[in-house]
């Protein structure tokens, strides 16, 4: 094996070429239910596509904001601290820039500076100058940008859920509980490979859950 490290006159490794660029930080936890699709976590600096459900991007960020990270939404006016929490969302470590307007890409890089996740939905125009010097930050602040909605291109990993129905009304009476998602992953590199899981999202009581049979909860009329 070729050796690529400069060594000093002692012979201890000075640069070891062969680690330069390699990141050391551990990546960010994501919650059991995720590691089908996220079995290494949320690798930073890295940038995660997600499309098709909100409560999908939230359990996304749950994990790693109990474990300490801080996290912030952007462009998200009618999403509510109360929704993240449910999915494990610590709003001590949570920044919330409902509007940010033509400072879109201005707020997001600046979250991506101080920040260890940032989702945001884009604009509906966005300059592709923008996408490369936000993948960029990403990278070179070893944050994780999450942007919410298709058409991300160069995404490191892309998440795309397809809801299904309802569960929890019976014969014309009950309430909803829990929906089941069936999403599936992909992306470049260490993610090139498929994988897809189905999870509720929400599930009976709230939150994350992986799959497993429900039973159907019916009010009875008094």
């Amino acid at each position: 094996m070729l050796d690529v490290a400069i060594r000093k006159t002692d012979g201890s490794t000075a640069v070891d070429w062969a680690t330069v660029g390699v990141r050391s930080a551990p990546p960010l936890p994501v919650a059991p239910a995720l590691q089908t699709l996220l079995p290494n976590g949320l690798r930073r600096g890295s940038t995660v596509n997600v499309t098709g459900s909100l409560s999908l991007l939230l359990a996304l960020l749950g994990a790693a904001s109990s474990a300490g990270a801080w996290c912030a939404l952007v462009g998200f006016p009618r999403l509510s601290a109360e929704a993240a929490r449910e999915y494990g969302v610590d709003l001590r470590r949570l920044a919330l820039v409902p509007a940010p307007g033509e400072s879109w890409t201005t707020a997001v890089g600046a979250l991506l500076d101080s920040l260890d996740v940032v989702a945001a939905r884009p604009p509906a125009r966005l300059v592709p100058g923008d996408v490369r010097r936000l993948a960029a930050r990403a990278r070179s602040k070893d944050a994780v940008l999450m942007p919410y909605g298709g058409g991300w291109p160069g995404a490191d990993v892309r998440l795309q859920a397809q809801t299904g129905r309802w569960v929890g009304i019976g014969e014309g009476a009950g309430r909803l509980r829990a929906r089941p998602v069936e999403v599936a992953a992909g992306g470049r590199g260490p993610s090139a490979r498929p994988r897809t899981a189905t999870l509720w999202l929400p599930a009976d009581g709230g939150g994350l859950a992986e799959t497993a049979p429900l039973a159907p909860v019916i009010d009875l009329a008094g």
